[in-house]
C-alpha cells in the first residue's frame, strides 16, 4: 500500500487528472468535519454554573421524560426534554439539610411577576382574593396607596430571599422580607424612586397583591450574570421563602434546592451524603458543570438540536458527500482507462494496476481531507453561532473542537477514495492485455449485474417507502419520506447509465430539430451514457435534496398560515412579549361592546404516539383556554370535525385530527399525555378539529396548566367586539390579519435551520456537479479537437456543448423534481392532509441555478480546450 512509482509519476506529471478528485474529497471532508464538530459539541455540551457557582451541590428534578422500547438486549431508552421545568418537593430541603456535611439547604425559586399601573383598578389587597378594587393588604395599608414600578417590559424576575445565601446578594438598607413584603434591587428602586416602607402593586400567579418594600439589595454576581431569568429584564425582586412557591404558582415545590457545605467538606463527599438522605425521592443530585444545566433548562433542547444536526443530518450529509466523492473518484479512474489499458498491454499485472490506483488514493485523499477540514471547522463555528443568535443554543455553551472529527473526515475520505478506486479499477486490472486497448476505446453499454440488482432493489425500496409515507402521519411520515429520497437517489446512481440512455432518448428527440449541433449533441449523449450519467447524478442530488428540505417548510408554513388566518375569528388580538396581566380576560370582558374575551396560554405537551418498537413521545403545541369552549368558538374557529368544544373543561380536551390519528384516539377516548413539567394526565377527548398546525394541536382549559408552567401569564387575548383603543392598556393590539402575519414571520425564522441544511447539501451537490462537468469536458479535448479538424467551426462545437448542457440540466431537474415530488406529496398528505406548496419563483430559481451552473461548467472549460485549435 506504499505509494509506488507509477502513482507518484501520475500525480506529479498529470496533476490536472486528479484536480477533480481532490476537490470532491476536500468538499467531503468539509461536510464531515462540520457535522462531526456539531455532533461532538452536542454530546459534550455543558453550561458552567453561575447562579449556583457557590452552591457545591444542587438537587433538582430530572428534566427528561423517557420512552422505553424493546426488552433484554433490544431494550432502548429515548430521553425527551420536557417543554417546561420539572420541580422538586420543597420539603426535601429539610432532609438535605440533615445530611452529614451540609451546613444548609435552600429551596430556590425563579418566576416572573408583573408590575401594576396605579390607577388601573389594580389594587387588590393581599387578603382580598382576586378582582379589582381597593381592598386592604396584609400590612393594613389600603391598595389605593400602592406605587407603580417603572420596569422595562413591566416584568421583574422574582426569587425567594433565601437564595441570597449562595448568590452573594446583600441588603444595603432595610431588612429581609416577611410575608407580604418584598426586597427590590437597587437599580429598580432608583428607577422607580421607591424607598423602604413604600407599597408596590405586583401581579403574580396568585393574583394581584400589594407588598411593602422591606429592604433594598445589591444583586450578587450570580444574580447579575444570569439574573434576567424568564422575565427578560434585569429588574429583580425577592419574596419571603414561605410565600414564594404560592406566588410562583407552584405551591409546595421548588425549582431546585441548593445545598451548602460545612467548612472542610468537599463537594463529592457532600453529594454522596445528600444522595443518601434523599434516596427514594426521585430528586437528582448535581455537582460541577451539571449544576449549570439546572439553572439553564434550554441546555436539553440545545443538545437535542446539535445532536440532530450533527447526527441525523450529519449522517445524511456524510452519506451524500461520500456518495458524490466516490462517483468523482470512479469517474477519474474510468477517464484514465486508456492509460491502464496501455500498462496492461506492456505487461503490467492486475495487482500492479490495482496497487497504482490505491497508491494514488493514498497520495491525494489525506491532503484533500486536511485541506477540507479547515473550512469545515469554520462552517461549524458559523453554524453554531447562528444557532446561538436565534436562541436555539445557550450563550454559555461553546463549540468543542477536537481531533476526532478531523481524523474521521480524513479517514472517511481515504476509505472512499480507496473503495471507489478499487471498484472502478477492477475491470481494467483484470482485462487481458490483448483486449485492454480495444475495450478502453469503447464504452460499455450495460452496467454490471450486481449494480443493476442493487439499483432495482433501491427503486423498489423507494416505491415501498413512498406508500408507507402516504399511509403515515406526523413524524412517521417525515421519517419515511427521508428514506424515499435516499432510496431513489441510490437507484439513480446505480442505474445511472440506463437512466442516462433513457434521458438521452427522451430529451434528445427535441434536439434533432435544432440543427446539426443539436442532433450531434443528442447522438453524443446516447453513445456516452456513462459520461452523461456522471454529469446528471449530482444535479439530481442537488435538486432532490434542496427541493425536499425547502419545500417541506414552505408547505408547512403556507398551510399553517392559511389555517391561522381562517381560524382567528376575533376582532382584536392582544399580545405582550412578557405575558398579559393575569386578569386580562376578565378586564376585557367588562369593556363596553365586548361579546367574548378569551385568554390563551401557549405551551407544549408531550403525547405518546406509535406502539411497540415505534413508540415515542411527540411534542405538540398546546393552548390553555381562559374561558369556556363556547366562548372559544366565538373567537377561534378550530374547524371541529368530530365532537363539540362545549364540553371542554377540567379533564376534557380537544385535539387536532393529525395528532389524534398518530396517537390512535378519537372522541370519547382518553389521551395519556405529559403536561409541560412532565406531570402525567389522561384527559378525555371531546372534540377533534382540523386546524391544529396553524393554531394548536391540543386545546385544554387553562386551569389544567396551573402549577405546570413557569409563567402563569396568558400569551394571547382574543376579543370579539369592543374597540382597539379600550384594549390598549392590556398590551399590543392588532387585528387577526396582523397577528397572522407576525406568526408567519416567526415560522419563517423557525425554518432557517432546514433552509441552511438545504444550502449546505445543495451547495455541496452543486460544486460536485460543476466539478464533474468540468472533468468530463476536459477529458473530451481529443474529441473536440477531432471535430475542429474535420471542419466544424468553433461556434458549432460550442453550440453542440450548450445543447448537451441543456440536456444534462433538464434531465437532472426533471429527475430531481420527480424524487422531491415522490417524497413531498405523501409526506405532506400524512402530516397535514394537504398537497405540498411550491412557490413558483423559488422553484424557478432552482431550475435556473441548475441550468446556469451546467452551462458555465461546460462552456468555460470548453473555451479553454478549444484555444489550441483556433
Amino acid at each position: 500500500m506504499r505509494p509506488n512509482g507509477l502513482a507518484r509519476a501520475a500525480v506529479r506529471f498529470k496533476p490536472a487528472s486528479f484536480a477533480g478528485t481532490f476537490v470532491a474529497l476536500m468538499m467531503s471532508a468539509l461536510i464531515v468535519t462540520a457535522c462531526g464538530i456539531l455532533l461532538e459539541t452536542g454530546l459534550r455540551a455543558s453550561v458552567p454554573p453561575e447562579r449556583y457557582a457557590d452552591a457545591p451541590v444542587v438537587t433538582a428534578a430530572d428534566q427528561y421524560e423517557y420512552v422505553v422500547t424493546g426488552s433484554g438486549e433490544d431494550r432502548e431508552e429515548e430521553a425527551v426534554p420536557l417543554p417546561d421545568t420539572a420541580r422538586v418537593d420543597a420539603g426535601l430541603a429539610a432532609r438535605a439539610a440533615e445530611a452529614p456535611g451540609a451546613a444548609a439547604a435552600v429551596p430556590d425559586f425563579t418566576f416572573p411577576v408583573r408590575t401594576v399601573e396605579t390607577g388601573a383598578g389594580s389594587g387588590v389587597g393581599a387578603g382580598s382574593g382576586t378582582g379589582a378594587g381597593t381592598g386592604t393588604g396584609a400590612n393594613g395599608v389600603r391598595a389605593s396607596s400602592a406605587r407603580g414600578l417603572s420596569v422595562p417590559g413591566g416584568v421583574l424576575t422574582a426569587h425567594g430571599w433565601g437564595s441570597h445565601a449562595f448568590t452573594g446578594t446583600a441588603l444595603t438598607s432595610g431588612s429581609a422580607p416577611r410575608t407580604g413584603e418584598v426586597v427590590l434591587d437597587a437599580g429598580t428602586v432608583r428607577a422607580a424612586r421607591t424607598a423602604v416602607g413604600d407599597i408596590v402593586a405586583l401581579d403574580t400567579a396568585a393574583g394581584k397583591r400589594d407588598f411593602r418594600v422591606a429592604g433594598v439589595a445589591e444583586a450578587g454576581r450570580a444574580e447579575v450574570s444570569r439574573g434576567t431569568g424568564p422575565a427578560g429584564s434585569g429588574a429583580l425582586v425577592w419574596f419571603a421563602d414561605s410565600e414564594a412557591p404560592a406566588l410562583a404558582g407552584h405551591p409546595g415545590t421548588a425549582d431546585a434546592i441548593a445545598v451548602l457545605a460545612e467548612p472542610g467538606t468537599g463537594s463529592d463527599a457532600l453529594a454522596v451524603s445528600v444522595r443518601r438522605a434523599l434516596a427514594g425521592s426521585g430528586a437528582e443530585v448535581r455537582t460541577g458543570d451539571d449544576r449549570g444545566a439546572v439553572e439553564d433548562p434550554g441546555l436539553g433542547y440545545a443538545k437535542e438540536t446539535l445532536f440532530g444536526l450533527g447526527g441525523s443530518f450529519g449522517g445524511i450529509a456524510t452519506i451524500v458527500a461520500v456518495f458524490t466523492a466516490a462517483g468523482t473518484v470512479a469517474l477519474s479512474v474510468s477517464q484514465r482507462s486508456r492509460e491502464f489499458a496501455l500498462l496492461r498491454a506492456v505487461g503490467a499485472t492486475p495487482r500492479q494496476v490495482r496497487r497504482a490506483v490505491a497508491s494514488e488514493a493514498l497520495l491525494v485523499a489525506p491532503l484533500a481531507g486536511l485541506v477540507g477540514c479547515l473550512p469545515g471547522i469554520g462552517l461549524a463555528h458559523w453554524w453554531f453561532g447562528q444557532l446561538q443568535d436565534r436562541g436555539a443554543v445557550p450563550e454559555a455553551v461553546r463549540v468543542h473542537v477536537s481531533g476526532i472529527p478531523v481524523l474521521a473526515a480524513v479517514a472517511v475520505g481515504l476509505l472512499t477514495a480507496l473503495g471507489a478506486g478499487w471498484a472502478a479499477g477492477r475491470r481494467p486490472a483484470k482485462t487481458k492485455p490483448g483486449q485492454a486497448l480495444a475495450e478502453a476505446s469503447v464504452e460499455r453499454l450495460r452496467p454490471g449485474v450486481i449494480r443493476t440488482v442493487l439499483g432495482v432493489g433501491a427503486l423498489v425500496g423507494g416505491t415501498f417507502l413512498t406508500g408507507l409515507s402516504a399511509g403515515s402521519t406526523g413524524d412517521d411520515a417525515a421519517g419515511a419520506a427521508l428514506g424515499v429520497v435516499m432510496c431513489f437517489m441510490l437507484a439513480v446512481a446505480l442505474l445511472g447509465p440506463l437512466v442516462a440512455r433513457l434521458c438521452a432518448g427522451l430529451f434528445g428527440l427535441p434536439l434533432r430539430g435544432a440543427g446539426a449541433a443539436g442532433e450531434l449533441a443528442a447522438a453524443n449523449s446516447r453513445a456516452n451514457a456513462r459520461r452523461l450519467a456522471s454529469a446528471i447524478t449530482p444535479i439530481v442530488l442537488a435538486m432532490a435534496f434542496a427541493s425536499t428540505l425547502v419545500f417541506m417548510h414552505t408547505s408547512e408554513n403556507h398551510i399553517a398560515d392559511g389555517q391561522l388566518r381562517a381560524g382567528i375569528t376575533a376582532d382584536h388580538v392582544v399580545t405582550d412579549p412578557a405575558g398579559l396581566p393575569l386578569d386580562a380576560a376578565a378586564r376585557a370582558a367588562r369593556l363596553p361592546g365586548v361579546e367574548a374575551a378569551v385568554g390563551l396560554l401557549d405551551t407544549q405537551v408531550l403525547v405518546p404516539v406509535g406502539s411497540g418498537e415505534f413508540a415515542s413521545l411527540q411534542g405538540a403545541a398546546a393552548q390553555g383556554v381562559t374561558g369556556s369552549g363556547a366562548e372559544l368558538a366565538k373567537v377561534q374557529d378550530l374547524d371541529v370535525r368530530e365532537g363539540s368544544l362545549e364540553r371542554l373543561g377540567a379533564g376534557r380536551i380537544a385535539v387536532d385530527r393529525t395528532l389524534a390519528a398518530a396517537a390512535d384516539v378519537g372522541v370519547g377516548d382518553r389521551l395519556p399525555l405529559r403536561l409541560p413539567d412532565g406531570a402525567e394526565a389522561a384527559p378525555e377527548v371531546v372534540a377533534v378539529y382540523g386546524r391544529g398546525l396553524g393554531l394548536a394541536a391540543v386545546t385544554l382549559d387553562r386551569a389544567s396548566l396551573d402549577g405546570h408552567v413557569s409563567s402563569g401569564f396568558d400569551s394571547v387575548l382574543l376579543v370579539r367586539g369592543g374597540s382597539a383603543g379600550s384594549l390598549a392598556a392590556l398590551g399590543e393590539v392588532s387585528d387577526a390579519s396582523g397577528f397572522a402575519t407576525e406568526r408567519s414571520l416567526d415560522a419563517k425564522l423557525g425554518a432557517w435551520s432546514s433552509n441552511t441544511m438545504a444550502a449546505v447539501l445543495g451547495g455541496f451537490a452543486a460544486v460536485a456537479a460543476v466539478n464533474t462537468l468540468v472533468m468530463t469536458v476536459l477529458d473530451r479535448r481529443r474529441e473536440l479537437g477531432a471535430l475542429r479538424l474535420i471542419g466544424s467551426t468553433r461556434r458549432q462545437v460550442m453550440r453542440m456543448l450548450r445543447w448537451e448542457s441543456l440536456l444534462v440540466s433538464s434531465a437532472g431537474v426533471v429527475l430531481g423534481s420527480a424524487i422531491a415530488a415522490a417524497t413531498l406529496i405523501p409526506m405532506m398528505r400524512g402530516m397535514t392532509g394537504e398537497a405540498p406548496y411550491v412557490p413558483p419563483l423559488l422553484y424557478g430559481a432552482f431550475v435556473a441555478a441548475a441550468g446556469g451552473l451546467a452551462l458555465l461548467a461546460v462552456t468555460l472549460p470548453a473555451r479553454a480546450a478549444l484555444r489550441r485549435w483556433s
